[in-house]
């Protein structure tokens, strides 16, 4: 039997989507932190 196929392997570390889940979250972050920052700034 070819393990390799399994659509759910039992937790061999991250998978393709789990890193494309963390890069989406970490741009979003990134790229937000710069205008929360200035708003902060401006508004005190």
């Amino acid at each position: 039997m070819n393990n390799r196929n399994k659509p759910f392997p039992d937790q061999q570390g991250f998978t393709k989507q789990d890193i494309l889940w963390a890069l989406g979250i970490w741009s979003v972050i990134l790229s937000l932190s710069p205008v929360i920052a200035f708003y902060v700034l401006m508004v005190n």
